[in-house]
């Protein structure tokens, strides 16, 4: 062969059975494999480790927590008011009486060219002179709160903490638009500690038992799936899936009247969903919305409803379930992504007081209600009208250690500093900075990918779901897509990309999404990163291409 005559494309061959194998993994666990892979590739000097994999945001915000850092020097002060002894560093605990006068003496100490003592002054004032606040009970809570000396009381989340997150629910879930009911919350260590609770707390009621059929909308968050099967559930599981597509083929990501009839089938007891979705990052459209409900009112009115809406204050104008259906829906929401929180483990499970899992719960056989009785009469003189939200949370500490259950009071503290500071936001500055950063980094993605982002006021775009094969098929043909089938797995794109190019995405599929998607997050790596991943993603495909050609002309020959 000729030295300058171009030799034919060869790819490199990972090999079928360990694809194979690591697709029996969830997603977030072959991440780590494909991070290593990266990772290798960086340390040769051939590619850049770009990390698309994870969720966790590159921001934080931060006058939130410094008004939490502000109030926890406050809280020490009045510590060291009760008595001190500076030698031993021994101090006492927060005195009530005249506390909120000291507070506002030290704000105006404190408020010179400092928006944490601003924001914790306007919200001192909202909560006092608006809402209604006792004001030494409010600062009393804070101090007490950020100092941790206390258990929390009451356990299931502090008295104006529930009333300040309670307000940013609806503010947030419900579009600033008063609920149909109100709510009562429990805080708990992030939202995958609300996942665990809410199966668990469904299965100890008796109100969903091992083997009960439950619906799932998905691609979903991969351990909505994988619960599930575990063996003390072993639910049997219909997927809603999201399948609805453009007359040109290109998803939309939305769910075809046809799945979410599949709800209509009342032995269907329990319906899980995240919305805005994960990996797709879409809100419900008001089709799905006015199905569901319809659903629910005429053929399916006893469906418990799992809402988790992390990614809800990504949409502009967003409505929870929780608004739309709040007698059938538990919604679980956490503080970690739009604030940059994952650390601090922020989240809170919200259900209507008027709700179908106290109705369930009291229309059990005597029998169960028995049983019911006997494991929650240690903690209540009346077991038999504990609430479903109380059970959640003595079941979080197994009920005998229902005395000492709850988020730490530091959290609670935090998480409600967090909420006033949207609360406070009154022109959206801070959500409508956060679209526009999560909206650039993901044009910036599929505009160099070659590949067509459609518009659509329903993204959040937190993530971005990108089907391999419907690209293939409109750019190459499908011809090409049935090569791909045919000599590749769906994981080998994923693969590929970590070891040659040190870019780390999930398979899509691993969230029951098609086959060969993939999951980018876009908030992890600014908007230079994303423009490289774009461009690997259409080059990757173009490489796949030329592997088909070579083969088609060697069969030709």
């Amino acid at each position: 062969m000729n030295s300058k005559e171009k030799k034919p494309f060869m790819m490199k061959d990972y090999g079928k059975k360990m694809e194979k194998g690591l697709e029996q993994m969830s997603p977030f666990e072959i991440k780590n494999e494909l991070i290593k892979y990266a990772k290798e590739c960086d340390q040769r000097a051939v590619c850049q480790f770009l990390n698309a994999g994870r969720g966790n945001p590159n921001w934080i915000n931060t006058v939130a927590r410094e008004a939490f850092l502000l109030v926890s020097a406050f809280g020490i002060e009045e510590c060291k008011r009760t008595f001190f002894m500076k030698e031993e560093d021994i101090a006492g605990i927060p005195d009530k009486e005249g506390i909120s006068k000291r507070f506002e003496e030290f704000l105006e100490r404190n408020i010179v060219n400092n928006k944490a003592a601003a924001l914790l002054k306007e919200s001192y004032h909202y909560l006092v002179h608006e809402k209604g606040a006792d004001a030494d009970a409010l600062v009393h809570e804070w101090a007490e709160g950020t100092a941790g000396d206390q258990y929390p009381d009451p356990d299931r989340i502090l008295k104006y903490t529930e009333q300040i997150i309670e307000e940013y629910l609806i503010q947030e879930m419900c579009d600033r638009q008063t609920p149909p009911d109100y709510y009562e919350l429990f805080a708990t260590e992030g939202g995958t500690a609300a996942m665990c609770y809410l199966f668990n707390s469904l299965k100890a009621n008796k109100i969903v038992n091992r083997g009960d059929r439950i619906a799932l909308m998905v691609p979903i968050f991969t351990p909505y799936i994988e619960i599930p099967a575990l063996d003390e559930f072993h639910f049997d599981v219909v997927n809603i899936n999201a399948s609805k597509r453009t007359e040109e083929g290109y998803h939309t990501w939305q769910y075809p009247k046809e799945e979410l009839d599949k709800l209509r089938d009342p032995s269907i007891k329990v319906l899980c969903l995240v919305n805005p979705s994960n990996p797709p990052s879409y809100a419900l459209d008001k089709e799905a919305y006015q199905q569901l409900i319809d659903i629910v009112k005429k053929d399916n009115p006893k469906l418990m409803i799992i809402t988790d809406d992390v990614y809800g204050t990504f949409v502009p104008h967003f409505r929870s379930l929780m608004y739309e259906l709040p007698y059938n829906t538990a919604c679980v929401y956490s503080f970690s992504k739009y604030f940059g929180a994952t650390g601090w483990r922020l989240a809170v499970i919200a259900i209507a007081r008027n709700n179908i899992f106290d109705t369930l719960i009291s229309e059990l056989p005597e029998s169960k209600k028995h049983e019911l009785h006997r494991r929650y009469e240690s903690i209540s003189m009346t077991p038999d009208k504990l609430k479903f939200i109380d059970r959640l949370v003595a079941d979080s500490r197994l009920v005998a250690l229902n005395h000492t259950a709850g988020l730490s009071t530091p959290q609670q503290i935090q998480m409600s500093l967090f909420a006033l500071y949207a609360l406070m936001d009154k022109k959206d500055r801070y959500k409508n900075k956060l679209q526009k950063v999560i909206k650039g980094r993901l044009e910036a993605m599929w505009e160099n990918s070659g590949f067509k982002l459609l518009p659509d006021p329903l993204r959040a775009g937190y993530y971005s779901e990108i089907d391999i094969m419907v690209w293939a098929k409109k750019i190459y043909g499908e011809e090409f897509a049935k090569f791909l089938e045919k000599n590749y797995e769906p994981l080998d794109f994923v693969l590929r990309l970590a070891k040659e190019t040190g870019v780390v995405l999930l398979n899509g599929d691993g969230f029951d999404g098609p086959n060969w998607s993939v999951r980018a997050s876009l908030a992890n790596l600014d908007e230079k990163a994303y423009k490289q991943i774009g461009t690997i993603l259409g080059k990757m495909l173009e490489e796949y291409a030329a592997a088909w050609k070579v083969k088609e002309k060697a069969e030709v020959h």
